[in-house]
Parts: C-alpha cells; sequence; structure tokens
C-alpha cells in the first residue's frame, strides 16, 4: 500500500477488508509487526480495534521480547497474513536482520502466507524505494523479493516522487511503481496483477527507463466497493521530469 489501512484511514476499512478477503477460512490469523515505529501502544490499539473482531489477531513486538516462552518462527509461519506497518524502513531492516525475522518472512512469503503492509512496510519487499528515514527523500535498497522499486505516498509526500525518477532514470533504482496514498499492488508470486484503491481519484504509475529516458505507465485501480476502473493502463509516454507535478495533479483529475 502506498499508504492507507488502519493507521492512516481509521474511518474507512476498504483496504484491510480486501486483504482479509485474500485468505481462506472464517477467522484467518493475521500478525502486526509494527517494528518502523517502534512498537508504539498507539499504532497496536488502532490493529486490534480494526481487526480484533474479525479474526484472530495478535501483534509481535521485537522491541518487548523479553519474557517470551515461543520462537520467532513458531509466531510467524501459523499466521495466515503478515501486516508490516510503517515507520523507519532503515529501522525496520535493522532491527529484523538482528533477529533473523527477515528470513522467516522470506519464509513464510514461499509458503504462501499473505504479506501485506504500508509505507515502509511497503517498501519493504522490493529491490528498493525511497524512504525518508533520515529526512530528505533518498533511495534505500529493499529485500528483494519482489523485482523492481516502489515508491509510496506519491500524492501525500510529493517530494520523494522527484528523487524516485531520478534514481530510476540514472539506474541506481529498477523500474517499478509509484503509488498514491489508498492504492495497493496486489502481487501473485513476483507478478503484479492487481491494483486497487480506497480513495476515488487516485492512480499508481509504472516507470522504466528505456535508453536513459523514462517511460511511464498510468494505472487506474478499482475502487473498492464498486469493482469498477476506468482503463485498466493507458498507454506509455515518453518522461519529462519538469511536468511531474503535472502528472500527478492530472492522474487526480482524471
Amino acid at each position: 500500500m502506498g499508504g492507507g489501512g488502519f493507521t492512516m484511514e481509521p474511518d474507512n476499512p476498504a483496504l484491510d477488508d480486501y486483504i482479509l478477503s485474500l485468505t481462506d477460512g472464517p477467522e484467518p490469523r493475521v500478525l502486526f509487526l509494527p517494528t518502523a515505529s517502534g512498537d508504539p501502544t498507539a499504532q497496536i490499539t488502532s490493529f486490534y480495534g480494526r481487526f480484533g473482531r474479525m479474526c484472530s489477531a495478535t501483534h509481535l513486538s521485537l522491541f518487548r521480547r523479553h519474557g517470551s516462552a515461543r520462537s520467532l518462527a513458531d509466531i510467524v509461519l501459523e499466521q495466515d497474513v503478515l501486516y508490516v506497518g510503517g515507520g523507519s524502513m532503515r529501522n525496520l531492516l535493522a532491527i529484523w536482520t538482528a533477529h533473523g525475522l527477515d528470513e522467516l518472512l522470506v519464509e513464510a512469503w514461499r509458503r504462501g502466507i499473505v504479506l501485506v503492509g504500508l509505507s515502509a512496510g511497503a517498501m519493504c519487499w522490493f529491490q528498493g524505494g525511497i524512504t525518508r528515514s533520515g529526512g530528505p527523500p533518498e533511495v534505500i535498497n529493499g529485500m528483494g523479493m519482489l523485482p523492481g522499486s516502489f515508491s509510496v505516498h506519491a500524492d501525500g509526500e510529493p517530494e520523494r516522487l522527484p528523487v524516485w525518477l531520478a534514481a530510476v532514470r540514472s539506474g541506481e533504482l529498477p523500474g517499478g511503481w509509484a503509488a498514491d496514498d489508498g492504492v495497493a499492488l496486489q502481487f501473485a508470486g513476483t507478478k503484479m496483477v492487481k491494483v486497487v484503491t480506497s480513495r476515488p481519484g487516485t492512480a499508481a504509475l509504472r516507470v522504466d527507463a528505456v535508453a536513459g529516458q523514462l517511460v511511464r505507465h498510468r494505472i487506474e485501480p478499482v475502487l473498492l466497493g464498486t469493482g469498477v476502473s476506468k482503463s485498466p493502463i493507458d498507454q506509455p509516454v515518453s518522461d519529462d521530469i519538469r511536468e511531474l507535478r503535472d502528472l500527478r495533479y492530472g492522474m487526480r483529475r482524471n
């Protein structure tokens, strides 16, 4: 998710309901990983407020593991959904690596457990993205489970987009996707199969570098609750970086 879900849309459950629709059975097991924000109590409480009545909801605090008798593998690999919160992607990856959780998440993915995240919790699965962990937007490497790069908050934090486009153009990052808040990309294995949104007027963008120039595809998502998208993917257009802001606002108008 470029942004959204219970932490950003407390009155709009559309994305979280969609996540649960990807599981089998009447009471899916959902584990929340709030690592990127330091396991804050408020975020954990919001998670239970959204998921506690709909499924078997639990959370994993790597900052408060003392006294736990169960191994991380036992906790993680018994789930149906692993939901990663937003925050600092740099801190997220460092802490996961220190605990060996990164390897467990790869194993969970191989077993078919649904992996979900927003913001840093979405970028982490890709080869790279644009983080603001240190303040200004900058390139960061991800886990590389999904090919390509991902930039989040395309409409909410537009300062990320020029940095991402420049990195794709230069080859510092591979081509990939940018998503507005409320927009989610669904992957089956390593293939992107669907784009949905909880907010009207939002979109995703696919960008690749070809012979030193950027080629962009605008993707109109399915608006959750309607089953309608205006067009799956527009025709590619050559990039002119000075028109970036116009493109973003044009995406929201169309």
